[in-house]
């Protein structure tokens, strides 16, 4: 089992850095576009917004268990 794990790990890890490799020149294209910018500002947004609702479900939560310990 763990001889699999380490296995397909491997095939991950090798078969990511192929595509690395190529995602450079397309990086670079955004980058002197000045387009990468948009794409970091929108992954951002993203991320906020999965946070904020991570914390308002977690004071959901919490206001449901001090209820039910009541």
């Amino acid at each position: 089992m763990i001889r699999k794990s380490i296995l397909i790990l491997i095939q991950v890890l090798l078969l990511t850095s192929g595509v690395m490799a190529q995602g450079v020149e397309m990086a670079d294209t955004m980058r002197s576009n000045g387009k990468i910018y948009v794409v970091v500002a929108v992954l951002c947004l993203i991320f906020v917004g999965i946070v904020a609702y991570l914390i308002s479900i977690d004071k959901k939560v919490g206001k449901l268990e001090k209820k039910i310990n009541s």
